[in-house]
Order: C-alpha cells, then sequence, then structure tokens
C-alpha cells in the first residue's frame, strides 16, 4: 500500500489528472457532499498540501464543468410539444437498429420546432421505412414525447426527445459540410465491403471492421453475444489497435524515425474514424487510441497512463454522460487492458516460438477480451462459460480479417472492384469466425444469467 502511494504521489500530472476525470465522472451523478468527498479523497492521496489543494480543486472543478456543460447540452425547446403530431424533417445520424417490436434510430431535426436537436426515432414494425443511408435527410410524422424509460440511453448520446413514427418518406437530400463528406467516404468503404460477399458475410465484414452490425440476423447477433464475441462486431479501441498493428511496422519498414511513426499513425487514426462512420464508440476509441500510440511510442509505462487519462478527461469534457455509456466503458477497458496485458501476452507467445505477427494479434485480442468481460457481464447480464475458448478460436483470425477489411474499405474509395480480391480471402476467415460462434454458443449451457 505504502509503494502504491508513494508511486502515485511521484506523478503529480497523473494525480491531479486523474481527479479531474473524477469529479467529470461524478458531475452527472453525485450530489454535492459526495463530490466533497471525493475531493477530499484526492487530497488524503496527494499528501502533500498543495498538491492535496490542487487534487481538490481539480475535483470541483471536474464536476462544476460537467454540470456547466450538461446545461449546455440539455437546452431544448420541444417538452412544450410533447404528445403532439409533428411533421419535420430529420437527418439520419445512423441506420435503424433493431430492437423488441421495431427500430430505432438517432436522427437531428432539420426543421422547427428544436431545428438543430438530436431526437430518437422509434420506428414500428408496420412503419415503411425508406432505404436511406446515413446523412440523408428524410421527411417524417409522428408524435413527439419524451424517452421511456427503456430509452434513456439515448439521452446520452445527446437525444432529448423520441418522435413515434407513423410515416417516412425518403428526399434526395444529404447533409452537407465536412461530414457529408465522411457520409460518401464511409458509402463507399459499405460498397467495398460487401462487394462479391453473400449478405450474410458482408454485414458480419462490416460488423468486424466498421462496427456496423444493423444488417446481421437475429441468430448471428445473438450467437456473437453468448460466445462473448460480441466485442469484435463494435467499433472499438480494439480496431484501433490493430490498425496500429498494421499500420506501425510498415512505417517502421518504410525508414521512417520516432517522429514520423508517431504523425503517421495519428493520421491513420483519423483516416480510420470517419472511415468506420465517425460515430461516438468509434471516436472514443480513435482519442483513446491516439493518446496511447503518443504515449507507447514515448516509451513510457507512466506516459501510456497519462495519455489514457488525458482522452478520458477530453471525452468527458465533450459528454460528461459518456462515462454511463457502455461503449464509452468496453473502448475505455480494451484501451487500459490492452496496455497492461498485451506486453506480457505478447512475450509469453514468442518465447514459446509463435510467429511475431500472430503473438502480437492473439495478444491484443485475449487482452481486450480479459479487459472487457466484467462489463459485459455486468450490462448484459450474461457471463459467458465459452467466452475465453471461444476468443482464443477466433483471436488468430480476427486481426487478418479486420487488415483484410481496412485495406478493401481503403481501396474501395477508389472501386469496389479493387476490393474483390482482399474479400475473397476474407470469405474463408469470415466462414470460420462465424463456425466458432455458431459451435460457442451451442454448447449446453453456453452462458449464465448474471
Amino acid at each position: 500500500m505504502n509503494a502504491t502511494l508513494a508511486a502515485l504521489r511521484g506523478h503529480p500530472r497523473h494525480l491531479v489528472l486523474a481527479a479531474l476525470v473524477a469529479g467529470l465522472t461524478a458531475g452527472p451523478l453525485a450530489t454535492p457532499p459526495a463530490v466533497l468527498l471525493i475531493g477530499l479523497a484526492a487530497a488524503v492521496l496527494a499528501g502533500r498540501p498543495v498538491l492535496a489543494l490542487v487534487a481538490a480543486v481539480a475535483v470541483l472543478a471536474g464536476a462544476l464543468g460537467a454540470q456547466a456543460r450538461l446545461h449546455a447540452l440539455d437546452r431544448t425547446q420541444l417538452p412544450p410539444r410533447f404528445g403532439a403530431t409533428v411533421t419535420a424533417r430529420v437527418v439520419l445520424l445512423e441506420q435503424p437498429r433493431p430492437v423488441r417490436f421495431g427500430r430505432t434510430a438517432l436522427a437531428r431535426l432539420v426543421t422547427d420546432p428544436g431545428a438543430g436537436e438530436r431526437v430518437m426515432l422509434r420506428i414500428g414494425q408496420d412503419v415503411a421505412w425508406p432505404p436511406a443511408p446515413t446523412g440523408a435527410i428524410v421527411d417524417v410524422r409522428g408524435r413527439l414525447r419524451a424517452l421511456g424509460a427503456f430509452e434513456r440511453h439515448y439521452a446520452r448520446r445527446g437525444a432529448h426527445a423520441a418522435v413515434s413514427i407513423d410515416a417516412a418518406a425518403a428526399t434526395p437530400l444529404r447533409r452537407g459540410g465536412a461530414m457529408g463528406v465522411v457520409d460518401e467516404i464511409r458509402t463507399r468503404a459499405e460498397r467495398a465491403l460487401s462487394s462479391g460477399l453473400p449478405a450474410p458475410q458482408a454485414a458480419l465484414l462490416r460488423g468486424m471492421t466498421l462496427g456496423q452490425d444493423e444488417a446481421l440476423d437475429a441468430r448471428t447477433r445473438e450467437e456473437f453475444r453468448v460466445s462473448s464475441l460480441a466485442h469484435v462486431l463494435a467499433a472499438s479501441g480494439q480496431n484501433v489497435a490493430l490498425l496500429l498493428a498494421l499500420g506501425l511496422p510498415m512505417l517502421a519498414a518504410a525508414g521512417l524515425g520516432l517522429r514520423g511513426r508517431l504523425t503517421g499513425a495519428l493520421v491513420l487514426i483519423a483516416l480510420y474514424v470517419p472511415l468506420a462512420g465517425a460515430g461516438p464508440s468509434i471516436q472514443r476509441a480513435g482519442a483513446m487510441g491516439a493518446a496511447t500510440t503518443v504515449a507507447a511510442l514515448a516509451g513510457r509505462p507512466a506516459s501510456r497512463w497519462y495519455a489514457l487519462l488525458l482522452a478520458a478527461a477530453a471525452t468527458l469534457l465533450a459528454n460528461p454522460r459518456a462515462s454511463g455509456d457502455p461503449g464509452w466503458q468496453l473502448s475505455f477497458a480494451a484501451v487500459a487492458a490492452i496496455a497492461l496485458l498485451a506486453p506480457k501476452l505478447r512475450h509469453a507467445l514468442v518465447t514459446r516460438r509463435v510467429p511475431q505477427a500472430l503473438a502480437d494479434a492473439t495478444a491484443m485480442s485475449a487482452a481486450a477480451t480479459l479487459g472487457t468481460a466484467p462489463l459485459l457481464a455486468v450490462h448484459f447480464h450474461q457471463l459467458s462459460l465459452v467466452g475465453i475458448p471461444a476468443n482464443l478460436l477466433a483471436g488468430p483470425a480476427v486481426a487478418p480479417i479486420t487488415w483484410l477489411g481496412m485495406l478493401a474499405a481503403a481501396l474501395g474509395q477508389l472501386s469496389p472492384l479493387l476490393a474483390e480480391p482482399l474479400n475473397a480471402l476474407n470469405a474463408y476467415l469470415l466462414a470460420y469466425v462465424g463456425a466458432v460462434a455458431h459451435m460457442a454458443a451451442s454448447v449446453p449451457h453456453a452462458s449464465l444469467s448474471w
């Protein structure tokens, strides 16, 4: 205990930044007395009087900053219209996701009331939804209402209300600006990842490469969940880590020095985030991946944790409710686990004469699995008994699938035909991972309720 305290107090910047993150996390959740107690705890941990004062102030500043940010995010004109039927034009921010008795999607209002505000679209099974891509502008009619008890997670994504859709119609319009360019990049990537593949495998490849699992059928989604392989279908810290595992050796082989590799890695992340849809999950993963890359190339373990704390602070400043989002927690846990466990696992594999590339991929996949398993059990109330063997079996194929998918998405910016040879190779790996998920989920008592 004394050694841990000494190590913590030996890095005052880390301690103060951790106190700020604690304040940002507590701001939306804790009462003022609880925030004061957290500030007192930070002061006690700091030890030295000046550092103790700075740490306590950091906690309070984080909590106050979170409250101010939430006040700005929650500003809305919609509550007076709750219960009314509205006709509005919206920008579709994501593809509708299947839920019980229909689908839901996040959208932004283009027309008043509430132009510029985000809403959740509740699309019933009997509603004909047009085949609109992300970024398309859609005309909708429906009842405006408050978010329901099981829809509150959309509030963490900025939604101020829900619209129960009665009718919808596509328009030829698309959003413009930087996000319009992102939409075009993503559309070309999706087309490339579907080129030459059967629909089920194309949906699985888009999920593993871009985190887009909306097109997966319910049985496949359930098999990946029960087998504890669902994390490979989400664009997260693991995707960014695999991107860097592919890109950094190439940058080193090109003869680039430390600064050149660092710059190249950041450029790769900046390109991949819009390629993967620029959603909140991959934005967080990109921020964390960029921060940990800077620290990893610096070669100091302490710097890695400082970078991870810095990424957490940045994402919480943007949205203080992010800490309650399972995606934020899973991204953070995956990156932290990779930083903490992957080097040891990689070393153990290499000493047993496992090829370096295979050891890297297996170590990162296993570390991410171990780091996220407790959170998956907490959030989804299931503890997979086949998760470790399933991930060990599927792990060696996850990295090649993701790498081939990333290359196919990049080549697809020129032409989908260029992606077909890579997709043809990927078809065998995708079939293998799908078979692992199916067999693992078919084991009796493969998961337990938690």
